[in-house]
Formats: C-alpha cells, sequence, structure tokens
C-alpha cells in the first residue's frame, strides 16, 4: 500500500527516552515510565501497559484541586507505554519548568505535564469579581508542561519601563515576577454607549514574559433544534 499518508512525519517513532516529547504540531507525545498527567478527554492513543484514573481532588499533596475555575478535569496516567495527547487539532507546545521557576497558565491552555511538578489554582490578583473572577494554574517545581493554543502564540516581553496590556480571552499565561491588575480603556459612559468591546484588560508589570493567544475564547452557539 501507497500513500503520502504513511510519510515520516505522520509516522509514529519508537521511544527513545521517558517522557514528553512533539509528536506533531498538533499533538504531544508521553513515554509513560510512572506516573504523569493530563486533562481527561485529551488521550487520543495509547500502546503498552496503561492504566488511566480520573481524578477527584487530587494526586498526593500535588494537586489542590482537579477542577480548576476554567473547568480542567484532570486524569493520572500509570504504569508503562506511550501515549499520545492532542485537544480539538490545537497547536502544542512543550516548556521546561526548573527550580524557582513559576509559570502561571489559564486552566484552558493546560494539556499534560510531568507528575514532579506541582500545581495549584489561584485567584488572578487585582482580578477579583470585576474580572468575573480569574482562576489560573500555577505551575512550578521541576518538569515538562504540554500546553496547547488556538494557532501560534505570540510572546511579548514585559518590562517594569513598559507594561503590556491583554485581552483577559486572550491570554495564556505569564512568568513569575509579573504583577497583575485589571486596567480600563474605557470610561463608564463610554462602555453605557456601547463602547469598542474592549473595556477591561489585565495589565502586567514587572521583568519576565506574557503569553497571548492569537484569538479570542468565543462562547459556544447553542445548537438549534
Amino acid at each position: 500500500m501507497r500513500s503520502d499518508l504513511f510519510a515520516g512525519e505522520n509516522m509514529a517513532q519508537p521511544a527513545t527516552a521517558v517522557g514528553m516529547t512533539q509528536q506533531s504540531a498538533k499533538s504531544l507525545k508521553y513515554t509513560v515510565n510512572g506516573e504523569m498527567l493530563a486533562r481527561q478527554g485529551a488521550m487520543i492513543a495509547w500502546r503498552g501497559n496503561l492504566q488511566f484514573e480520573r481524578k477527584g481532588q487530587g494526586v498526593g499533596g500535588m494537586l489542590k484541586r482537579a477542577v480548576t475555575g476554567e473547568g480542567l478535569p484532570l486524569m493520572a496516567v500509570r504504569g508503562q507505554g506511550e501515549a499520545w495527547f492532542a485537544h480539538e487539532a490545537q497547536n502544542c507546545f512543550m516548556v521546561d519548568i526548573e527550580q524557582g521557576d513559576a509559570l502561571t497558565v489559564n486552566g484552558r491552555n493546560v494539556l499534560c505535564f510531568d507528575a514532579t511538578l506541582s500545581y495549584d489554582i489561584k485567584t488572578v490578583k487585582g482580578a477579583g469579581m470585576v474580572g468575573g473572577g480569574l482562576f489560573n494554574s500555577v505551575f512550578t517545581g521541576y518538569g515538562r508542561l504540554g500546553l496547547i493554543c488556538d494557532g501560534n502564540p505570540l510572546v511579548i516581553p514585559v518590562s517594569p519601563q513598559l507594561p503590556v496590556y491583554v485581552d483577559t480571552d486572550a491570554v495564556v499565561g505569564w512568568t513569575q515576577n509579573l504583577q497583575t491588575s485589571l486596567h480600563r480603556s474605557q470610561s463608564i459612559g463610554s462602555m453605557l454607549r456601547g463602547g469598542s468591546g474592549e473595556a477591561v484588560q489585565l495589565m502586567l508589570q514587572g521583568e519576565g514574559h506574557v503569553i497571548v493567544r492569537p484569538s479570542e475564547v468565543t462562547e459556544a452557539k447553542p445548537q438549534q433544534h
């Protein structure tokens, strides 16, 4: 049988090392020897001797909750084998977190991660109920984190002299040492008259980087019956 479908870039390769690797722009591969964690429903294929367990209230002392403010149910994958992860054909990328690092990520952008990473859910400082009650996942420790993004993300440097303002529906995450607060770009009067639709942004100040998706989150329209 011949087809471009069986070209090298589409073919799964034998595992060469334990852990997370890039399978393609739209999927990540994880060679499991022990335990790792992923969002429920993200596993698209697997082989070997693996068990999948939904997590209700955490994995040991690592997870305080298994569901973030953005609705991120997690599962543990245990055993020896290989598993592939993807979500709605979004682009996948990996971040290596080292000791002393901290990365704040929107829960909707988390795909999978090493069990050596610590994970917590925190309210975004300066963005309380006025901002809709923003919650994000904070990763610390040592390990690799797999993220998803609708398109190729934009990474913007933040400096003390030049804060960055991002749409709360577009932000993917940011590095540590950045301070957050809500910024209103329109007056109340302008908002009441309709405004531009971009009335409130998240302002980040300090030294670091912010990751932004190239589109805003849109609410799913109800199906017509």
